[in-house]
């Protein structure tokens, strides 16, 4: 039988829990055969070890600083707050999200001065991004110093709100995720070598058939996030979906706990 929570040990009842707040991306393009997803391999001697997982960590203090909000191309706090059902600070989950996505795989979601998408085609970028991501993983360079210092906005405008996963009860640390969504710009992906050990880009289906076959491990969120994106064809299908909210169905049955799985869209009304 196949198990979900790998590992997991040390059960402990949620008051005891510690609670984190988390963001991660789904980088999308079109391969070969249709539909391919990036992932990476988890390193076995940190959280979730040895899984495979998208790119993405948990919600730092910085990832809320005011000053962001103004490298934030097409969403302000007010309405990204409003899309996740919060009543301030929904900000910092896109922020985490694309800062999580550079640490750890090297792809940037950020527009240039010149107002276009960062590409390692581009001679100016190609081997800047490289070490601007190791200054930026050794703590020698803030991501919001970076943003001021190259005069660039994060392409917030294309990375779209997927779902909404809580730890259930059990774990001692208990994950408030948010799942996000976006094609991948023209850049390289790799893992960082350090928390990451492994990363591809592959079909969902391929994924799902691995998983099968015992090939590679997964938790049940992103299990049930990669099932959601084998039932598309290609990337314009799945970002289509994604814009209209038709991807999301409750995984969790039960009312009382509503928080805990895979989460509806809040009925919020369109300003």
């Amino acid at each position: 039988m196949k198990s979900y929570f790998p590992g997991q040990k040390g059960f402990v009842p949620a008051a005891e829990a510690e609670k984190r707040f988390a963001a991660t991306v789904m980088l999308l393009r079109d391969g070969p055969t249709g539909l391919e997803v990036f992932m990476m391999e988890r390193t076995a001697t940190v959280d979730f070890g040895g899984l495979h997982v998208f790119p993405g960590g948990k919600v730092d203090f910085h990832d809320r600083a005011e000053d962001l909000e103004a490298h934030a191309s097409g969403l302000t706090d007010a309405e990204a707050s409003r899309r996740l059902g919060l009543e301030s600070g929904g900000l910092a989950f896109w922020v985490a999200a694309v800062r999580e996505c550079f640490e750890e795989a090297g792809v940037l979601l950020a527009y240039g001065p010149d107002g276009t998408v960062l590409r390692t085609e581009d001679p100016r970028w190609a081997s800047a991004l490289a070490e601007l991501r190791e200054a930026v993983n050794a703590g020698r360079l803030p991501f919001l110093e970076l943003c001021k210092r190259f005069k660039l906005r994060l392409a917030l405008d294309q990375v779209h709100y997927f779902s909404h996963w809580f730890t259930p009860e059990g774990p001692p640390r208990r994950y408030d995720t948010r799942f996000f969504v976006t094609a991948a710009p023209p850049q390289e992906g790799t893992h960082d070598d350090g928390e990451l050990v492994g990363s591809r880009w592959a079909s969902p289906k391929a994924a799902l058939a691995a998983w099968e076959a015992g090939e590679i491990q997964m938790i049940y969120p992103t299990h049930s996030t990669v099932r959601a994106l084998a039932t598309f064809e290609d990337q314009a299908s799945a970002l289509a979906a994604v814009a209209r909210g038709a991807h999301r169905h409750l995984v969790t049955p039960d009312d009382t706990l509503a928080r805990e799985g895979l989460q509806a869209p809040p009925l919020l009304p369109t300003p």
